[in-house]
């Protein structure tokens, strides 16, 4: 079998990239390459329309494997990730009865967010009754002011059950700055709380203690290079603080869990998790952290480090940012590309967001799809059973480089002040919010797209019933005499155009939108279904048809559906003739009447009166605002 390969490949001569770019040039008929083929990331770098092995020749991940220091390919051998469910205890036996069922239904990890009010050992024996701390990764948090508090009683637990310590796994979750984040509140003591929860949990080996929540970065509407960037300048913020404090820095690196979120480019988020075990690798490996004495391991370097110190730990949440309102079901597309993403990068648990999240506390049909996408991934589509498939993919190793080259300088930008300084002064938040603005602009002007929101919405479809706020984690603590900061400002990108579907709902008027269709079959078809995508996102009552003889007879048409709005759908040509006709038979009533497209005659046509136009480059949001004035 491999000599009749080789002969395959051998049949076929090898083609040069210059040959490539000779038949690239000759299809593009004098077009510009740089502008026609190669895109411009978000992330700040070009991408290529094609690559070649000689693209990635020298590139340390090709020579690497997976568990292999610096871990671009993975920190372990295989792909087996924790299936995560959060819980939110309220009743702690009504959460453990929970527990168990999920545990039933494939879960293998639980994140469990406890109340600040009835934290004790009794509680927690109730709350874990049944499940193998050895078996289930644990993951426990509650509000920052009892963390302490509740690291205690889990550490009490787990090693009274008299099992190896080197088989219980899970995380205790202390954010150093989860307060200046959410509520712009400093934490001046964080360094002694977070040396006080390593210390704490040093004698469980494989539980975390120190969350990096850059997930909250990605919900906040970061681009992927920023979330990378800002999310290892925080962990070396803490890593060399704790070590500035006495504490032993392989120790500390092994606490230290990264909070990714996973965003909606589907390789980018590939190369963002391979990047970020590579990065943080070296950065751990700087400080040359010890292997303990006594212990044989073979996973040291010549000079003592111990390289599993620099293992980065990564628990990815599906994207917040990314959800919508409206079409909820295709929330459900997002999340399992999302998924994929992480699984394919080999992240080391996972939690997909329920897909009915953004308009009300989850169900438990949502929940339960929510664990069969991960389900799926692992049974039918075996996503556990190659590690870094993506390895060898000129596209990704690029990708992977170059994100990587973007989020290293953000991360010495930052490092300039330190991570926390940069908190304080707001310029994480700052940069951050400046993302979100341009994602926002993109999306109202449909650079970006959100199916079901400001494309191919389903107009007859209302939601305002079933919003029902989801849950909120705030523990209610208030900010007191501490210093006010800037928060991070968490929406999601559906959020404007949400507002604006239900302001049509709410008014209880739902205008109606006129396709008056003439002339070229083509163009007019074309133009009414753009035309129909562009009301509908505003929830408006859409009324196509087939075409009409002459302007006069779609005008009639119109007015006995009792139109709101009347669109002129035909060609830029024939638009001369047939704008003024229309405009001149509707100017005396109430109906307001578009012109769809962008024609050469579209000045006269303004000259004449004609006022509204909708194209490609108009602002959907800002337009539809607009109408909703004058309509509701």
């Amino acid at each position: 079998m491999s000599n009749q390969k080789e002969k395959l490949f051998t049949d076929f001569p090898p083609v040069s990239t210059e040959q490539w770019m000779e038949v690239v040039t000759a299809d593009l008929k004098g077009a510009d390459f740089q502008k026609r083929l190669v895109w411009r990331t978000n992330e700040g770098f070009n991408v290529n329309p094609f690559y070649r092995a000689e693209d990635i020749d020298g590139f340390l991940s090709t020579g690497n494997l997976p568990g292999q220091f610096p871990y671009v390919r993975s920190t372990r051998k295989d792909n087996v990730w924790y299936v995560r469910q959060d819980i939110d205890v309220k009743d702690y036996a009504e959460a453990n009865k929970k527990a168990l069922l999920l545990l039933e239904r494939g879960v293998t990890s639980f994140g469990f967010h406890l109340p600040k009010n009835n934290l004790s050992a009794e509680n927690l024996e109730i709350l874990l009754n049944g499940i193998a701390p050895d078996k289930v990764e644990l993951n426990f948090k509650t509000c920052i002011s009892k963390t302490h508090e509740m690291a205690r009683l889990v550490v009490a637990y787990v090693t009274a059950q008299n099992l190896n310590v080197l088989e219980c796994f899970g995380s205790i979750e202390y954010d150093p700055f989860r307060k200046i984040l959410k509520k712009g509140v400093d934490v001046p003591n964080w360094i002694d709380d977070a040396a006080e929860m390593v210390k704490i949990t040093a004698s469980l080996p494989r539980y975390r203690s120190i969350s990096v929540t850059g997930n909250l970065f990605n919900d906040a509407g970061a681009y992927s290079y920023q979330e990378l960037g800002f999310s290892l300048s925080y962990g070396n913020q803490v890593l060399s603080a704790l070590i500035e404090k006495g504490l032993d820095r392989s120790l500390v690196a092994k606490k230290i869990k990264f909070e990714l979120g996973i965003g909606a480019n589907y390789f980018m988020e590939i190369a963002k998790f391979r990047a970020s075990r590579w990065l943080w690798a070296e950065i751990v490996n700087a400080y040359k952290p010890p292997c303990p004495p006594h212990i044989e391991c073979d996973n040291t370097a010549a000079d003592g480090t111990c390289l599993c110190a620099a293992k980065m730990n990564i628990h990815a949440t599906t994207s917040r940012f990314n959800q919508s309102l409206f079409d909820p079901y295709v929330n459900l597309l997002r999340t399992q590309t999302e998924a994929m993403s992480a699984t394919i990068g080999a992240v080391d648990s996972l939690t997909v967001r329920p897909f009915d999240e953004a308009f009300e506390t989850p169900t438990e049909f949502a929940e339960r799809i929510a664990v069969n996408q991960q389900l799926l991934l692992k049974e039918e589509s075996h996503f556990d059973k190659v590690t870094d498939p993506s390895s060898g993919s000129y596209y990704i190793e690029t990708l992977t480089a170059s994100l990587a080259e973007q989020a290293w300088k953000l991360f010495l930008e930052t490092e300039e002040k330190g991570f926390y300084e940069a908190l304080k002064t707001g310029t994480v938040q700052d940069t951050i919010a400046a993302s979100a603005d341009s994602r926002f602009k993109a999306l109202a002007n449909r650079r970006e797209v959100l199916l079901g929101t400001n494309q191919f919405p389903n107009f007859t479809e209302t939601m305002s019933e079933k919003v029902n706020n989801p849950k909120d984690h705030s523990c209610g603590c208030t900010p007191g005499a501490e210093t006010a900061l800037k928060p991070l400002v968490v929406r999601r990108l559906a959020e404007q155009f949400n507002e604006l579907r239900l302001a049509t709902e709410n008014s209880g008027k739902t205008p109606k939108v006129f396709m008056l269709t003439i002339g070229n079959l083509a163009m007019r078809l074309a133009r009414s279904q753009f035309s129909s995508n562009f009301f509908s996102c505003a929830g408006y009552q859409i009324i196509d048809n087939l075409g009409f003889n002459t302007v006069e007879d779609g005008v009639k048409a119109a007015r006995d559906t009792k139109a709101n709005i009347v669109v002129l759908c035909s060609s830029d040509d024939e638009y001369v003739e047939y704008a003024p006709q229309a405009f001149d038979l509707l100017k005396d009533g109430k109906e307001l009447f578009v012109v769809a497209g962008a024609p050469a005659c579209m000045d006269d046509l303004k000259a004449q009166g004609i006022e509204h136009f909708i194209h490609v480059r108009s602002n959907v949001l800002e337009t539809l605002k607009a109408f909703n004035e004058r309509l509701l």
